[in-house]
């Protein structure tokens, strides 16, 4: 019987609270997570959403209040030192790395070192890559992906969401709450190796009483279909709505240009400039409000009925009604923190280490306590005299101060109790659950920052001791590179769909390469890398990609390596003596050498026959004779 209530999935290791799993129905308390529990939400994301608050309350410093509203107890006196946000903070920062890297396959063939010129695909990933560079620092991509990451961290989902602005000529790049995110995956049983075809952003605002709005629930709807007849805004109506277009004979419906319609199987094409070939498939955008009090009790968030919902507009006067927005993807992103069990859903990285930061808060509070009494020790007075009682008998309380006298009685004495060997023992114990808090988290401490480099054996040693955290973020990575790779996928679509004149040719594929995240001997490397090339036996390439690597300020290996080779002369002298080419050096050097002249043809005095000169000299002697 007990097996009907025994659950097991990605939250289930927050069960032991009380507040998170009922005893009874397994479901998340109304009263600590009134936003998990609303009518609307459907009961499968009840204890994804309940899971998201709790993660975020222990994240800031509030989980004594959540302790509060569970056992009805004053909680205020619990300490809270923010160990769960400097983990959440050390493992996002350590997962993104210093820097990160948006680069094209192929754009570092754009320039080629050998003097030969550079293919179409090369010079069009090269121009790809710096557009999308270019891009990303107009939208604060670093800044966004720094919000993101912290909530897929600490939440274990995070979402994307990109919008094409025809104002600023862009597509537009958010983030989104996944406490917002409700997608519709199939039957509902949270299972889809695929993205779904239709999701929801979903969120309730509160009404006023002083100007009469009412509660109401706001859902923004991406979701794909096959692609249908125009329709227009119609706002003259009790609503605004969208209505087919038809043609001036009010019968036949009208068809958005360059579609195509195929009568044999009854459906529309379109081309779109990223594809190969037509699709029927398009997406469609919704974006509509209802009161609370027309949503029915068997209704959620999946199974809204449109005849309440008020379809808001956008700024160009499109009534937002199944807007064909002729993208054949939802414009999102969803990025798990963890490679999902299920399909779909991260895990966060506090998940299995609530009960660890419990522990902790217990331990702090206590210690709290504690130096509370050893910083102002007990005292007990034995025969204090007649000044330690009152008149009417009773003992009399003396509190304790600096330089305070007491005086007693012949015989007198004071006692104080003595509460530091507990304090002692609480800071080790301590000690002891962020050790282990270290080791469940495979952050090392040389990672949390809790060890004084100057103590550490060796640089290597240090190396060493971020093992267990290499497998952590090889997964984290591996979870989140086709994801990334996906959104620039995105943005270059969205730039097409735009006509944007700066963006011709296909689609290609695109890399978000993380950061190093260990610290660097920049000396012991730069000492490396140059008896590396020196010898032979390190490429010039690799040597600055290492620099790069360890934070050297280069920000085009492509240029540096032209400007380490232009002073290269020795080098250019070897390279001439032995091609004994002029134009090989002049690459090398990256300057234009003029080849040396061809040597003149030497010209010859005209060949004369022997015997006319025999002749010549026989007629001479016999002149002078």
């Amino acid at each position: 019987m007990g097996l009907a209530r025994f659950i097991v999935d990605r939250w289930s290791a927050l069960n032991y609270k009380r507040a998170f799993a009922d005893p009874a129905y397994k479901q998340p308390s109304r009263e600590v997570f009134p936003g998990a529990m609303r009518t609307w939400v459907p009961k499968e994301d009840r204890r994804r959403l309940a899971s998201y608050t709790l993660f975020a309350a222990y994240a800031h410093n509030q989980a004594w209040e959540i302790a509060s509203i569970q056992d009805h107890t004053d909680a205020s006196a619990r300490r809270e030192f923010g160990d769960p946000a400097m983990l959440v903070a050390s493992i996002t920062s350590h997962m993104l790395g210093r820097k990160q890297t948006i680069t094209v396959p192929g754009a570092e063939d754009a320039e080629p070192s050998d003097g030969t010129t550079a293919t179409p695909e090369a010079q069009h990933a090269a121009d790809v890559q710096e557009k999308l560079r270019a891009w990303a620092k107009a939208e604060h991509f670093s800044l966004r992906l720094q919000q993101s990451e912290r909530k897929a961290v600490r939440e274990g989902d995070t979402i994307y969401l990109l919008g094409l602005d025809a104002a600023k000529g862009r597509p537009r790049l958010s983030v989104i709450d996944p406490g917002f995110y409700f997608p519709d995956l199939p039957d509902n049983a949270g299972d889809s190796a695929d993205y779904p075809d239709r999701i929801h952003f979903a969120w309730q605002v509160d009404g006023d009483s002083l100007t009469g709005t009412k509660d109401k629930l706001r859902r923004l709807t991406f979701e794909l279909g096959p692609i249908g007849t125009r329709t227009i805004s119609a706002t003259a109506g009790p609503r605004p709505e969208r209505v087919p277009a038809y043609d001036m004979d009010g019968i036949t419906p009208l068809m958005t240009g360059g579609d195509v319609y195929d009568p044999g199987t009854e459906t529309i094409s379109r081309q779109y400039p990223w594809n190969d070939t037509p699709s029927t498939i398009t997406c469609y955008l919704t974006d509509a409000e209802w009161d609370l009090d027309d949503i029915k009790g068997d209704q959620d968030v999946h199974t809204l009925d449109y005849r309440y919902a008020t379809f808001l507009t956008r700024d160009d006067g499109e009534v937002l009604d199944h807007l064909d927005l002729q993208l054949d993807f939802i414009p999102a992103v969803h990025v798990p923190n963890s490679i999902p069990e299920d399909g779909h859903w991260g895990e966060s990285s506090l998940s299995t280490l609530l009960q660890l930061f419990d522990e902790l808060q217990g331990t702090d509070t206590d210690s709290s306590q504690a130096s509370a009494t050893t910083g102002s020790p007990i005292l007990g007075i034995v025969n204090p005299g007649d000044k330690g009682s009152s008149r009417r008998g009773e003992q009399k309380k003396i509190r304790v101060q600096p330089g305070m006298v007491v005086e007693m009685a012949q015989g007198g004495n004071i006692f104080a109790v003595d509460t530091s060997p507990q304090l002692a023992e609480l800071r080790n114990k301590t000690a002891e659950l962020q050790d282990r808090l270290s080791l469940n988290a495979r952050m090392p401490a040389v990672a949390l920052g809790s060890i004084d480099p100057t103590k550490a054996p060796s640089g290597f040693a240090i190396d060493l001791s971020y093992g267990p955290m290499e497998p952590l973020l090889d997964s984290m990575h591996l979870a989140r590179d086709d994801k990334y790779s996906l959104l620039f996928k995105m943005v270059q679509r969205l730039y097409k769909a735009g006509q944007h004149p700066d963006w011709p040719g296909p689609v290609v594929d695109v890399q978000l390469v993380w950061g190093t995240y260990k610290p660097t001997d920049k000396s012991a490397v730069l000492e490396q890398v140059s008896t590396g090339v020196k010898s032979g036996v390190m490429s010039l390439e690799t040597g600055v990609r290492l620099l790069v690597e360890a934070g050297y300020p280069i920000d085009d290996a492509g240029e540096e390596i032209a400007r380490i080779q232009s002073r290269q002369f020795e080098a250019a002298r070897a390279l001439a003596d032995a091609t004994g080419s002029t134009e090989a050096v002049g690459d090398f050097l990256g300057i234009d050498i003029n080849s040396d002249p061809p040597p003149p043809t030497p010209v010859l005095p005209p060949a004369t026959n022997p015997a006319d000169q025999q002749n010549q000299g026989a007629q001479g002697s016999g002149g002078n004779e």
